[in-house]
């Protein structure tokens, strides 16, 4: 990475967790990514969990973009009659960074193999904030925030807020 691009930046982040089965105590992948978020020092504004809706989503995605610049929501993005995170955020994107679901793809693919195309992670800017949708199991989330977010998010956010 070439470091002139990249600036200080103050990162506050929101995690959202789509499911219609969880709750706090059972909420794994978003307890994990709370913690891998801690351990950079970068707090965490706004954490919710939503029923799997387009409304739902795209409510705590709003809420979440008036405090926090790195929204990082897991859950929704697979393939079954419920999922529904992409088809939420996709459209509100100013910019898709397409880079980061073939990433996150081929990352998959040494951990669950072929089944990895059936994930639809994608991530991009609104109103220079990142925002991330990561599939919402717990190994999912820890590679996608270990391997490909924390080691990004100061570059990301200083390209889309020049």
């Amino acid at each position: 990475m070439n470091k002139d691009h990249v600036r200080p930046f103050p990162i506050s982040a929101a995690v959202i967790t789509v499911s219609s089965s969880r709750v706090p105590d059972t909420d794994t992948s978003g307890a994990t990514i709370k913690k891998l978020l801690a351990g950079q020092d970068i707090p965490v504004g706004y954490y919710a969990i939503i029923p799997d809706r387009i409304d739902a989503i795209r409510d705590a995605l709003f809420a979440a973009l008036k405090t926090t610049n790195c929204i990082i929501i897991n859950g929704g993005t697979g393939l079954t009659f419920d999922d529904c995170t992409i088809e939420a955020v996709s459209p509100l994107l100013d910019k898709k960074m397409d880079g980061f679901g073939e990433l996150f793809r081929m990352k998959s693919l040494d951990q669950i193999g072929t089944s990895s195309m059936l994930s639809r992670a994608i991530a991009g800017i609104i109103s220079g904030k990142a925002v991330f949708c990561i599939p919402g199991s717990t190994p999912a989330v820890t590679l996608a925030t270990t391997e490909l977010i924390l080691p990004e998010i100061t570059h990301i956010l200083s390209h889309a807020n020049r």
